[in-house]
């Protein structure tokens, strides 16, 4: 077969094959337009996005910053108590009233709470106790949230750790603590410099100690643990270097003299005022005994009351078995009890300051009608979180309308009717006609004395005669521990 013939035969072979299909791939597009406005429309929704996020921002703020919101109460402060211990929380606490991230008391106080103490009126009856900002960390935060007397300490002379952890024990249902903290504190060097960063540098006339008309600060000074229990000498330091401290019946003179040695300060043009703080386990004859001891050492007013080492029986949380001092509202009942009684034996000249188990407005109100001219909180204030200031001010207002009068018209008929009447027996003798008006007084009150011995002597003869010893009055107050803050 020639080559010419081959090619041909070749040829009509590929010319008997299928055609191979050809595949073509295609990639969709988009219109010009499309392209063009993607940027942009991606740009918008980045806006819209982030004006959401700012305007969700901003109103989370404004309700965050907000003491009144029920966030804080319901939300914040159970979660940080079921993630946290006691003492992590309560730190955790001061620092963020420090840094200024806590929220803020945004109401103007109703004029029907505003309170008045020495003269002086405040902006309404709700302090803080000691306690709870050891070291002076966080005033300011603790006044933005609307009290009107915040105490700082136990303040000792030199650092020291306090008690070993854990020292610190909720008793949920209880709405209580037991604590046994010990006195931490980062010494009194330590906090004055921080009180004297607050000062202003530059002022033109007096102002208080809180830097805000109409509230008071105060400072309480312990003693350290490792300091004879029969010196004087950290509670006179003390004096020299803030104000006055923990003290006992000895200490009273020498503590009130190193005051009254004090210049007057350069910012509020005058002493520190000293205030005693007392236990709520004292019996009668132990608060007779302070009450006049408070009259002859120039005390200038008594807080009542202190934690107690009492266990109520209706106590349901297993840390009711720790040791320490119990504050909430189991004290109460104590407290009222000891406020009553002191008021019964104290001029209405020195006033009384009402604290424990106050976690309402009612029960402030019910400290008023026993005779206190201002109260404080504590514990109520560690489980309902920064509102609580707040909701028993407004408490009080709505008490107060149901009574139709104000809380200083409460507490000056209480404390009229409750202090004992000025004795004319201690006036001087008078001469000429006024000599026989003071004898007619005199007369009248030892007829009053001699009524009311009357009416105490039916009304122990019904009572069951006593089994358990009285302390004699002289040992009473020795045994009484008392402790004292100051406020300027």
């Amino acid at each position: 077969m020639s080559l010419l013939q081959k090619q041909k035969g070749s040829a009509r072979l590929l010319a008997k094959r299928p055609p191979i299909p050809r595949y073509r791939t295609s990639v969709p597009t988009r219109p010009a337009s499309s392209q063009a406005s993607s940027p942009t429309a991606s740009n918008a929704r980045t806006l819209v996005y982030a004006a959401v996020f700012t305007a969700s921002a901003g109103l989370f703020s404004i309700y965050y910053f907000d003491s009144r919101s029920a966030l804080h109460r319901y939300v914040l402060t159970p979660a940080l108590r079921s993630l946290l211990d006691a003492e992590t929380g309560h730190k955790l606490a001061v620092k963020a009233l420090k840094y200024g991230i806590a929220a803020k008391d945004q109401v103007e106080d109703d004029n029907s709470i505003q309170g008045e103490i020495w003269g002086q009126a405040v902006n309404n009856p709700i302090g803080l106790a000691a306690g709870f900002d050891k070291d002076g960390e966080a005033i300011d935060g603790l006044f933005d949230l609307g009290f009107s007397w915040v105490e700082i300490g136990s303040v000792t002379p030199k650092p020291q750790p306090g008690n070993p952890k854990p020292r610190v024990f909720r008793l949920e249902e209880d709405q209580a603590i037991i604590n046994r903290y010990g006195f931490p504190s980062q010494g009194h060097a330590f906090v004055l410099s921080r009180l004297k960063e607050r000062l202003p540098q530059f002022f033109t006339e007096p102002k208080p100690a809180s830097l805000r008309p109409g509230d008071l600060l105060a400072v309480n000074l312990g003693k350290n643990k490792d300091a004879p229990a029969d010196s004087i000498d950290d509670f006179v330091a003390g004096s020299k270097h803030t104000w006055p401290p923990t003290i006992w019946k000895d200490y009273l003179a020498g503590v009130t003299k190193a005051r009254d040695e004090l210049e007057p300060s350069s910012l509020t043009s005058r002493r520190p005022k000293l205030v005693l703080k007392l236990a709520p386990d004292l019996d009668e004859d132990q608060l007779i005994d302070i009450a006049e001891v408070v009259q002859q050492t120039k005390i200038d007013g008594v807080i009542i009351s202190n934690t107690t080492i009492q266990r109520p029986k209706h106590l349901i949380n297993a840390n009711k078995q720790e040791i320490g001092g119990l504050s909430g509202p189991p004290v109460k009942a104590y407290s009222l009890k000891a406020l009553k009684t002191l008021r019964q034996h104290l001029p209405a000249s020195i006033p009384l300051i009402g604290c424990g188990g106050i976690s309402t407005g009612a029960d402030a109100l019910e400290f008023a009608k026993a005779g206190a001219s201002l109260v404080q909180i504590y514990t109520s204030f560690g489980y309902d979180g920064v509102g609580t200031c707040r909701r028993i001010k407004d408490e009080l207002v709505e008490e107060l309308k149901k009574e139709g009068k104000t809380w200083n018209q409460v507490v000056d008929a209480a404390v009229k009717q409750l202090s004992p009447v000025p004795s004319p027996l201690d006036d001087q003798i008078k001469k000429g006609e006024e000599a026989v008006s003071q004898l007619v007084a005199e007369a009248n009150y030892l007829k009053t004395l001699l009524e009311e011995a009357s009416e105490n002597v039916a009304e122990s003869q019904d009572k069951k005669p006593e089994t358990e010893a009285v302390s004699k009055p002289s040992e009473s107050v020795e045994l009484a521990e008392v402790q004292a803050s100051v406020v300027a």
